[in-house]
C-alpha cells in the first residue's frame, strides 16, 4: 500500500511539473526570441521532458506492476485509452517544438530567431489536450467507462 501511495503521489507532482513547465514554455514564446531566451526555453523544456518520463515510469507501474487497482481496471477502460491517447498525441505535438529549441541554441546569445507560428500554435494545443487529461482521469476514479 505504501508503494501505491509514493507511485500515485510521484506521477501527480510530475503532472504538476508537466504542467508547470509547459506553462512557463508558452508564456516565454513570442513571435522572435534571442538565442539567450530560446536557451532558457530549451532548458524548461528538458525539465518537462523528465518530468513526462517520471509520469510515464509511474504510471505504467501502477498499469503493470500490480500497486492498487487491478490491471483489466486500466486495460478495459475505454476512458484510460482515451487519456493515453491524449497523452501520446500531446507527445508527438511536442517533438518539434523541442527539436526546434534544441537547435536554435547554438550561435551568439544577442542572435534573433523568427519563431514559427505553428511551434506557438502545437504548445497551445498540447495545453489545450493536457486540460482534458484530468477530467478523464476523474472519470476513471469514478469507474465510467467500465
Amino acid at each position: 500500500m505504501m508503494t501505491e501511495l509514493l507511485l500515485r503521489y510521484v506521477h501527480f507532482l510530475s503532472v504538476f511539473a508537466i504542467v508547470g513547465s509547459l506553462v512557463a514554455e508558452h508564456l516565454l514564446l513570442k513571435p522572435n526570441l534571442s538565442r539567450k531566451e530560446i536557451t532558457r526555453i530549451s532548458k524548461i523544456d528538458g525539465i518537462y521532458g523528465i518530468a513526462v518520463l517520471i509520469l510515464l515510469a509511474a504510471g505504467l507501474t501502477l498499469w503493470f506492476g500490480g500497486h492498487g487497482k487491478p490491471m483489466e481496471f486500466y486495460s478495459k477502460n475505454p476512458v484510460f485509452h482515451t487519456k493515453l491517447a491524449l497523452f501520446a498525441g500531446i507527445g508527438l505535438l511536442s517533438i518539434y517544438p523541442t527539436v526546434f529549441f534544441f537547435k536554435q541554441r547554438k550561435g551568439s546569445p544577442s542572435d534573433k530567431i523568427a519563431i514559427p507560428k505553428s511551434l506557438i500554435w502545437m504548445v497551445r494545443l498540447e495545453l489545450l489536450l493536457l486540460v482534458i487529461i484530468p477530467i478523464l482521469a476523474g472519470m476513471m476514479a469514478k469507474g465510467i467507462g467500465l
